[in-house]
């Protein structure tokens, strides 16, 4: 197969990933161990994210004219790709916590659900506690009143029984 071929095989698998995507984050390559490396794809991978090292210049023509366009700018130097499809944060949060020991393993950018985020913009995303968390303290926090309440009545009921 000529290089050619080859390389719009791969502009296509890249596009082709990007098409449900509800979040892109790029992160700097370097400074990960292999054994840090297969972990790190391990986690992503059972949590439905796919990730990838790419050639910057297969990135750049699969990202043109897409909602993931403003990411262009962030593609030099080795330059790993996660693409979530479910859970937008997942993947940024992931990486964070596999960052905290690795310093030259930095976050680069991300779009997440169509909207750009610089590298302070995904560490701050990247601290979000997951949806499912987030709903129990709400759901916590309504309930907390309610249950007060309830105790109130109670006790104004048996006061009137007595």
């Amino acid at each position: 197969m000529p290089n050619i071929e080859k390389k719009q095989t791969v502009v296509a698998e890249i596009k082709e990933n990007l098409n449900n995507a509800v979040s892109v984050v790029l992160v700097n390559a370097r400074g990960l161990t292999v054994a840090k490396d297969s972990e790190l794809r391990k986690k992503l991978r059972e949590s439905g994210i796919f990730y990838k090292v790419y050639k910057n210049t297969m990135l750049k023509f699969a990202i043109k004219d897409s909602k993931f366009e403003p990411l262009i700018e962030y593609l030099n130097g080795p330059t790993a790709v996660a693409i979530s499809y479910d859970d937008a944060t997942a993947s940024a949060r992931i990486m964070n916590k596999e960052m905290q020991d690795e310093e030259n393993f930095q976050f680069k950018a991300a779009v997440i659900d169509g909207v750009f985020y610089d590298t302070n913009g995904v560490n701050a995303i990247a601290n979000i506690p997951p949806r499912e968390e987030l709903l129990a303290k709400l759901l916590g926090s309504l309930k907390s009143p309610m249950v007060s309440f309830a105790r109130v009545i109670k006790a104004i009921a048996e006061k009137n029984v007595a």
